[in-house]
């Protein structure tokens, strides 16, 4: 026969047996879940497919693209026919020839005493250059004339020209320089010319004052 007083304290024992499953029970699952459920960083690539998700790309419109036309390497105008090509340069002028030595310089009148001393010295930047080298006496003379003209159409002031000193010529006459100094002298756009200093080509080239477009 079993008292009641056992009985109350084996219940009393199987009670807090229970209880205490139930506590780690109730802890145990809690632990699990939190670790199951801890939130995983979304990336940028991920969010934006959630986003566009159901979304469909438009058809492709029926157009043709056109490929643009290629700039030139000219500058605009350089190639611009010259009022001043061929017909007023002549080849044939009183100064036909040159002494040995003798240095390309003239000045147009008007201007002031001192121009070709202060652009045979520097005094005015070069903006501009051509290079005769390799030019027959028809080519050069085209080249001359659209380069001043160019020049003039930009404003520039002063600009050099490199006509050589004809080491490679026939008997060493540099006809260039000839012909150079014929046409610059028939050239409204020309104010003066004056041999290059040794710092700007010497004997073999001429800086050229140019005369604006609003005088």
């Amino acid at each position: 026969m079993i008292r009641s007083a056992d009985m109350d304290k084996a219940t009393t024992q199987q009670l807090k047996h229970l209880r205490k499953k139930l506590r780690e029970a109730k802890k145990t699952p809690h632990l699990q879940i939190a670790a199951k459920t801890k939130p995983v960083p979304e990336t940028d690539h991920a969010l934006f497919l959630a986003a566009m998700k159901g979304v469909q790309a438009l058809p492709s419109p029926a157009t043709v693209q056109h490929t643009r036309p290629m700039p030139s390497p000219w500058p605009k105008g350089l190639h611009v026919a010259s009022p001043i090509l061929n017909d007023t340069m002549s080849d044939f002028w009183p100064w036909d020839e040159l002494e040995a030595g003798e240095e390309l310089m003239h000045m147009k009148p008007g201007q002031k005493l001192d121009t070709l001393r202060k652009l045979k010295r520097g005094d005015w930047r070069v903006e501009a250059e051509l290079d005769l080298h390799g030019e027959n006496i028809d080519s050069a003379r085209s080249q001359v004339a659209q380069f001043l003209s160019h020049c003039q159409q930009r404003r520039l002031r002063c600009a050099r020209i490199i006509h050589g000193k004809g080491i490679s010529s026939v008997d060493g006459i540099p006809v260039l320089k000839l012909k150079l100094k014929n046409w610059l002298v028939q050239m409204p756009e020309v104010l003066a010319f004056a041999q290059a200093n040794p710092f700007q080509g010497s004997a073999g080239a001429v800086l050229i004052l140019i005369k604006s477009g609003q005088q």
